[in-house]
Parts: C-alpha cells; sequence; structure tokens
C-alpha cells in the first residue's frame, strides 16, 4: 500500500555531549533545514512536536510559517498541539495565516496533550476547568469550538461604524484558509477517542502508545483502533476521506554509525507501563540491516493500514544524520515494501 512518509521531531536541544542542537535557535533553524532537506529527498510530511515548559518547540505556528516559505511541496504539521493550553480564536488565526504561507500544506495535530513539565500548566495559560469538567474535556471544548471556526462561517455583530468597511453579514475570523478544518487531525490514545475523533470528523493520528491494553502486541492493538476510527467514520456520514497516521521509531542499519547508535534497538519489544495513574502499551522501536528490516516491517498491521507513516528522528543528532535516516527508509526500505 503506497504511503506518505514523513518525519516527526521532538525538537530536544540539551547542551550535553554529541548533541548539535544546544539551544532553541539550533533547534528551530535545525528544523527548518531538515524540512528543507527531506522535501529534496522526496519525503512527503515534516511534522514537529509540541511542548510547553521544557526545552521543545513550544510555540508551533512561527516555525511553520517559516518552513513553509522555505519549502514548495511537503505537508508541514504538528504532533501534537495541547489544546489544554490554546485560545480558539488566537490558534484559528495564526493557522489561517500558516497555512495560507505554505499554500494550504498544514496538517495540524491537536490532542489532549501528555503529561507535562509542570503541574497544571494550562493555568499559568489562561485556562482552567470549569467545575464539572476535567482538562481533558476542557481540552475537547476548545477544539470543538475551534473546529466550528474554522468552517469560517460568521459570527461576530460588525461595528457600524468601522475603521475599514466590512463584508456584509456577521464577520469571521481572518485570514481565513479554506479547507484548513478538514486537514486537523486529533491524537488519539485509545479505541474509544479514536471513535470520537471519527465523529467529530478529524483525521486520526496514533503514536507509539496507547493508554490502554489488551494483552495482545501493540500493532495489532494500533490496527484495531484504526479499524474502529474508519467504521465511526462511516456510520457519521462525513463527505470528504479520513487520514490515518502512525508513528515509528525505524532506522536502517547501513553504515557503522548507524550501527553504533541504533544497534542495540534491533532486539526492541513493546512496553507496558503506567501514564497518568493507567496502564499504557508502547510500541517497539525497528532498527536492523535493510533485508531485516523489511521483513520485520511487513508484519506491522498498524503501519498496513495507515495511509501515513512519521518516522521519529533523533533532532540532536544534526540535520546531516537525520537526513540520512529519512533517505535510507525512503531508498532501501520502503520500494520493497509497496510504500513507494
Amino acid at each position: 500500500m503506497s504511503k506518505k512518509i514523513g518525519f516527526l521531531s521532538f525538537g530536544h536541544w540539551s547542551d550535553g555531549h554529541g548533541s548539535q542542537a544546544r539551544t532553541a535557535t539550533d533547534v528551530l533553524h535545525q528544523s527548518i533545514d531538515l524540512a528543507v532537506a527531506a522535501e529534496e529527498l522526496g519525503a512527503d510530511g515534516a511534522y514537529f512536536r509540541v511542548h510547553h515548559f521544557a526545552r521543545q518547540l513550544g510555540s508551533p505556528f512561527p516555525l511553520l510559517a517559516a518552513v513553509g516559505a522555505k519549502t514548495s511541496s511537503i505537508e508541514i504539521g504538528t504532533g501534537v498541539i495541547d489544546m489544554r493550553y490554546v485560545n480558539p480564536f488566537t490558534f484559528v488565526e495564526d493557522a489561517g495565516a500558516a497555512d495560507l504561507i505554505s499554500d494550504s500544506r498544514l496538517q495540524l495535530g491537536i490532542s489532549r496533550g501528555s503529561p507535562e513539565q509542570v503541574i497544571d500548566g494550562w493555568r499559568y495559560f489562561g485556562f482552567a476547568p470549569s467545575d464539572d469538567e476535567t482538562d481533558a474535556d476542557m481540552a475537547r471544548r476548545h477544539t470543538e469550538l475551534t473546529l466550528e471556526l474554522l468552517n469560517g462561517d460568521g459570527f461576530a455583530q460588525p461595528n457600524p461604524r468601522p475603521m475599514f468597511p466590512n463584508p456584509p453579514g456577521l464577520l469571521r475570523l481572518e485570514p481565513h484558509s479554506e479547507g484548513l478544518r478538514e486537514r486537523i487531525w486529533w491524537g488519539a490514545g485509545s479505541r474509544a477517542t479514536a471513535e470520537w475523533t471519527a465523529r467529530e470528523g478529524m483525521n486520526l493520528m496514533s503514536s507509539t502508545l496507547l493508554t490502554e491494553d489488551t494483552g495482545v502486541p501493540f500493532h495489532q492493538l494500533q490496527a484495531e483502533q484504526i479499524q474502529r476510527f474508519r467504521d465511526a467514520w462511516k456510520e457519521a456520514g462525513h463527505e470528504w476521506k479520513p487520514r490515518v497516521s502512525v508513528s515509528r521509531s525505524i532506522f536502517a542499519l547501513t553504515n557503522d554509525t548507524d550501527r553504533a547508535y541504533f544497534g542495540r534497538d534491533r532486539h526492541s519489544s513493546d512496553q507496558v507501563g503506567h501514564i497518568d495513574g493507567g496502564i499504557a502499551r508502547f510500541g517497539k522501536s525497528y532498527a536492523d540491516e535493510p533485508d531485516r528490516l523489511i521483513e520485520q516491517l511487513r508484519g506491522d498491521e498498524a503501519i498496513e493500514a495507515a495511509d501515513t507513516l512519521l518516522l521519529t528522528v533523533p533532532n540532536q543528532l544534526g540535520v546531516e544524520y537525520n537526513a540520512h535516516i529519512i533517505e535510507s527508509i525512503l531508498t532501501e526500505v520502503a520500494p520493497a515494501l509497496g510504500w513507494r
């Protein structure tokens, strides 16, 4: 099955030994450079993780706009924006501008978020759940309003004596980017959340973590999640075709540097642990010589079911090495699996 293949960068920086991303400036410039390099290699997407109060990428839209201005064809996205921290009105304005700069190439992954660096960090951003809400409820409330605003319908009463002439009727947020509403993805961590995602008319973004465990291998549980999403989408009757992405750490060991960095991941396996007070299953990494890697990936049911694969990259190893990782998958692995 042909797939879109992109990278997902967590955007870490540190001054630790061997890090080529030692400052925020390094990460931002290198993120743009890696997107440019990935486009030249024929990759389909450049996606960035968003974390607040951490030495990672925290403010996505300036970066997305810069990548959009420097590239011409690659999809540009997030994986994911924590909607507990988001004002839907500023989100829609910023997203509209970044999407127009990129000529409608944004693919925005959003979600409830993950465990953060600080306690209730969204409170510092001015948000708090109402008395009958959890923080997850608040994230979904922010999301539902964001989706409504992205439709582009007028809702605001115009000033009868405006500074500039208004179009007739109620006003919407500007700039409006037509079609962006259908390019919103929800990062779902469970089968039930995937079904909710479908009902809300968002694409499905599934990572290497599911916040549940049924005892089956991770890729099988994730494949079930994908199927439930598609079934719920069909039942909801949306008028457009949804997309599904999965994330994986995949490394083709083609030289001694690859083996030194990732050779020990040859024996990776699923892990079961706890996150946010509940059980979770974490998917394994893939690392091996290309021929053996191809055979291993043939058995990953979730990758097979998805139309988009995001390769998680070790961004602190620098642009040149990460471009090599991406190129190795595109040339040594993807064609043999029918992804290209």
